[in-house]
């Protein structure tokens, strides 16, 4: 079972949410496969409201296409585990929302939906910034669902704080 207050991520929540307080920045999340797990991180820290803009989770294609403006043609080339749909993601949380920054998170937590190309524990991350390049990064977590999922927050927790420091 998930639990999102271990030590390490509340440490690392409270990193996040201190240094874009620091840096003006708002957040905003774009979850599929995390559910909303890294905006549960954040929020549970009080005083979040100050960073945290909004969150959005996509979990089904249809939703990252009506609330992200994902295209239907982009998830039908590349599936919705992919780079370019974990950009696309990214964007359009950025764009629909008041942030300054978005995640977004895209994977295979498993048990089901593995397949060879796209093994369970694989999970496409991306961060869009007003005015600069959208980054991406993939990793192929080890464990199982809970252990993927816990991974994938860390892992975007990180990359938002590399990104605001």
């Amino acid at each position: 079972m998930f639990s999102p207050n271990s030590d390490f991520e509340v440490a690392l929540a409270f990193d996040v949410l201190n240094a874009c307080r620091r840096a003006g920045v708002k957040l905003a999340t774009a979850e599929s496969c995390t559910g909303g797990l890294v905006a549960g991180a954040l929020t549970a820290i009080p005083g979040s409201s100050a960073v945290v803009e909004r969150g959005f989770v996509t979990y089904s294609n249809a939703a990252k296409e009506e609330l992200l403006a994902v295209s239907p043609a982009l998830l039908r080339a590349f599936g919705a585990v992919s780079e370019p749909v974990a950009k696309a993601m990214a964007e359009g949380a950025l764009q629909r929302s008041h942030a300054d920054l978005a995640v977004a998170i895209t994977g295979v937590a498993g048990p089901d939906g593995g397949t060879p190309e796209k093994p369970v524990g694989l999970v496409h991350f991306a961060l869009a910034r007003k005015l600069r390049p959208t980054l991406a990064l993939y990793r192929i977590f080890p464990g199982d669902r809970a252990a993927v999922r816990r991974q994938a927050v860390d892992q975007a927790l990180t990359m938002v704080l590399d990104a605001v420091v």
